[in-house]
């Protein structure tokens, strides 16, 4: 099943780097997997990049307070993507979520294949919205990683109760058209 559009959720240095304090500590253990993903899905892949808002409102005030290291310009060093996405659209987001009108623009009807970090923040929360929208979802679930493997479980666990509208699948799965 290598049809749809692969969306490649916030595959960033922030998350990457073992100094950040968000660090995805399995990055490394899915990145291969998400690189295979995206030179399967060559010329359907969008890219997705969370970046901190210039001035937090509401719930992100305390959120960042929380997080100061964050408040860091678009184009800092630690919100780069790890991977040269060529010329594919980046779709840049100061919310979770990135499914929105830029996004669901880009996958029209989908299928939407979901691979990237984290799988219990911005996956989840990219994924909901698409399915609630009414968009077949393909959740990667050995190219994703939580926070810790709890929460990644977790989520994968909420995600699988919003089934045939999410659905769970794998690298060599989606690779060998199932």
């Amino acid at each position: 099943m290598t049809d749809g559009v692969l969306v490649v959720v916030d595959v960033q240095h922030v998350f990457a780097d073992a100094g950040s304090p968000w660090c995805v500590p399995r990055f490394a253990e899915v990145h291969p997997a998400i690189r295979r993903l995206t030179a399967a899905f060559a010329g359907r892949v969008v890219h997705t990049r969370f970046v901190a808002p210039t001035e937090p409102a509401g719930a992100w005030v305390p959120y960042y307070e929380q997080f100061p290291f964050a408040l860091q310009p678009a184009d800092a060093p630690l919100y780069e993507l790890v991977d040269d996405p060529g010329s594919d659209p980046v779709v840049t987001a100061t919310t979770f979520g990135k499914w929105g009108p830029e996004l669901a623009g880009l996958v029209g009807g989908g299928p939407l294949v979901l691979a990237g970090v984290s799988t219990d923040c911005c996956v989840l929360s990219t994924a909901l919205p698409a399915a609630d929208a009414g968009v077949p979802v393909h959740l990667v679930t050995d190219a994703c990683a939580g926070a810790t493997d709890a929460d990644h479980e977790r989520a994968l666990a909420a995600m699988a109760l919003y089934a045939p509208l999410i659905t769970p699948t794998t690298t060599d799965a989606v690779l060998a058209g199932r």
